[in-house]
Order: structure tokens, then C-alpha cells, then sequence
């Protein structure tokens, strides 16, 4: 026989609930690059003799120094572990003006930028700067330009040397 008609509709079904999926798994966690730092001073009143050519400045206190980054035993040149960009940042405070220049090293050679070459007699000195940086590289503070003895000041830390590697 014939098809039937059709029936009325019927009613509509409960909504099911709604919501998120269950969370997902916790990622791994992400390579911290400033977990690399160093910072070192020196309170100590310290007299340099410097050398035309350049003295390093030793920085014994105050150290707080991170993975990746180690320290001389004169507390004079640090070696970063990793290639990258760093930040690096000095001052140096004299207790006397002198006709004496400041600088970063790294491998022995002067890191442009951070050179304080004045024309008269100062006693504060800084530089900071962002540098790409060979792994294994060795970072010293000096003072140059003069053969004269430079004391540290006592009464502000006499230098400070800060390194962060931030990629």
C-alpha cells in the first residue's frame, strides 16, 4: 500500500552540558637565559697600579654569581660558558680625580662602547652596553692610559662589574 503520512515532530531533546575539554598536559619548561648572570665589586679600598697598557680591576666582594659563568681566582676575569647577547654594565669610583681610562675587555681586547678615555681628571667611570659575546669568552675590567696607583673608593663601592646573558 501507500507510504503513510507523516507524524507530528517531536519534542526537542535537553541540552547537553557545555564547557572546556579536559586541560591538556603541562609543557616543558622554556630555556631561562638570564638564569646566566654574574655581579662582583669591590668595597675593599684597593690601590691599582696601573700600567699604560691596561690593569684588571679585581672585584672579591659581594659575588653573586650564576651557572654559566665563572670567576679567576684573582677575581679578575669572568668566562661566560654560552655564546649570546649580554648585558654588561660597570662603574669604578676613585677616591682622587686621574687622568686614567676605563674599559671592558673580552679575550684581552677592548669592547667598543665601553671605553672612558677623558681629557681631564675624573674619579667615577661607567659603561653598560649589550654585546655578542663568543662562548668561552673572558670579561675583565680595566683601568689604562696612565702609569699611577688608583684607589678605590670606600665610601661608594669603589667598582662594580654586572654580566647577563640574555639570549
Amino acid at each position: 500500500g501507500a507510504t503513510g503520512a507523516t507524524g507530528s515532530q517531536g519534542p526537542t531533546g535537553d541540552t547537553g552540558p557545555t564547557g572546556a575539554g579536559a586541560t591538556g598536559a603541562t609543557g616543558a619548561t622554556g630555556v631561562s637565559t638570564t638564569a646566566t648572570y654574574a655581579f662582583a665589586n669591590n668595597t675593599s679600598g684597593t690601590a691599582i697600579s696601573v700600567l699604560l697598557g691596561g690593569t684588571n680591576v679585581p672585584l672579591p666582594n659581594n659575588q653573586n654569581i650564576g651557572p654559566g659563568i665563572t670567576v679567576s681566582g684573582g677575581n679578575t676575569v669572568f668566562t661566560v660558558a654560552n655564546a649570546g647577547n649580554y648585558y654588561i654594565a660597570y662603574t669604578i669610583n676613585l677616591t682622587a680625580g686621574l687622568l686614567v681610562s676605563s674599559r671592558i675587555t673580552v679575550n684581552g681586547s677592548p669592547l667598543a662602547g665601553t671605553i672612558n678615555a677623558p681629557t681631564v681628571a675624573t674619579g667615577s667611570f661607567s659603561a653598560t652596553i649589550i654585546a655578542n659575546l663568543p662562548a668561552g669568552a673572558a670579561v675583565s675590567l680595566q683601568l689604562f692610559g696612565v702609569v699611577a696607583v688608583a684607589t678605590l673608593s670606600t665610601a661608594t663601592p669603589g667598582a662594580t662589574l654586572t654580566i647577563i646573558r640574555l639570549s
